[in-house]
């Protein structure tokens, strides 16, 4: 099956148990992750110049993806962001904050802009299915009901902002952007009335929901339609400028993209790393493509677990012969449909 042309997979029936269980409620604390606020009357502006997605009409009901590129159009970190009435926030993967925190910063120049890694005086959790008798409350009764839709709670009640994101493996998902002094107040009671699950069900859900995470292993070695970013709305083709630009719209009009993101399923116990290689046996000598992401499949134990990955690959590779991990002799991958619309005139 090539799974760009597949139907689309909205269900995941695969993982109906995992699934079920997370509908029911549950929270993860999203520490793979940090978080870099910026501040000051240009920081939607100065943000804009710099990202692939429109920042400058971002209002605070929205939420949105963007990539921050090299000037050959290489990601070097994808973010979700929202803002307030007093900023714009960053979210992105914890291992790669601190340089790219510094990478931007060298742009500020004569802009009113600051920013803060506020990793540790804002916590981040992600929540999944029937959560809102414990969130409606502190969010006025209600929740956001559309991916990327945004919720800030009062000010002065400290909630925090709540992200709606798109459901994955059947299942709705949330982030919770939340100072951690009122985490301190409500983790007991979240831990009373939801399952608590481990970072990596997360993770897994990303990859169900074909999401992907650049971290340090992954630095600069996709244009983001080569992870489908454009896809899931993380570039905006009409704004102006920003680094890499040039090569991003050149991919896009001249339909050079010969490389796409697609779910793969791998049977082993063993976890599978970000930047691994993989290994189409038509061409064994050189990779077909890459772990973009990877995390095991939540409520199994042993072998027949398995991991999902996220794996950039060559369109041709989907085509010819079988794919595996490592090695053209390593363990064979097998892939499912993607969870969007894919447009299919760029899979030939």
């Amino acid at each position: 099956m090539n799974p760009l042309t597949a139907p689309v997979d909205t269900a995941a029936p695969t993982y109906a148990a995992a699934a079920a269980a997370l509908g029911d409620g549950a929270y993860m604390l999203l520490d793979q992750y940090g978080l870099i606020v910026v501040s000051g009357d240009d920081a939607a502006s100065f943000l804009h110049n710099l990202l692939t997605n429109d920042i400058q009409t971002l209002s605070s009901g929205e939420a949105r993806l963007a990539g921050f590129c090299t000037p050959k159009g290489r990601l070097l970190a994808s973010f979700l962001t929202w803002r307030d009435a007093q900023s714009v926030s960053l979210m992105l993967s914890a291992d790669i904050l601190a340089p790219i925190q510094k990478r931007l910063s060298m742009f500020v120049l004569r802009a009113k802009a600051k920013l803060v890694d506020a990793s540790a005086s804002t916590r981040l959790i992600g929540l999944t299915g029937n959560v809102a008798g414990v969130l409606a409350p502190l969010f006025g009764g209600e929740l956001p009901t559309q991916p990327y839709g945004v919720i800030h709670g009062d000010a002065d009640a400290q909630a925090g902002s709540l992200i709606r994101l798109p459901d994955a493996a059947g299942v709705s998902r949330y982030v919770w952007a939340v100072p951690a002094q009122t985490w301190a107040q409500y983790a007991s009671v979240f831990g009373a009335k939801l399952r608590h699950e481990p970072a990596s069900t997360w993770d897994w859900l990303a990859v169900r929901a074909a999401e992907p995470r650049i971290s340090a292993a992954t630095q600069e070695k996709f244009v983001p339609q080569m992870i489908n970013f454009e896809v899931i709305g993380g570039v905006n083709f009409k704004k102006g400028c920003y680094p890499g630009q040039e090569i991003v719209a050149r991919s896009q009009y001249l339909g050079t993209v010969k490389r796409r993101a697609v779910i793969a399923h791998v049977t082993q116990a063993e976890p599978v790393a970000a930047g691994t290689e993989i290994f189409s046996v038509d061409e064994p000598s050189q990779p077909c493509g890459m772990v973009v992401n990877a995390a095991a499949v939540p409520g199994t134990e042993g072998l027949a677990s398995g991991i999902d990955c996220l794996v950039e690959i060559k369109l041709d590779a989907l085509n010819r012969g079988t794919v595996h991990l490592g090695a053209a002799d390593g363990s064979e991958l097998s892939f499912s449909a993607l969870p969007y619309a894919f447009p299919v005139q760029e899979a030939g």
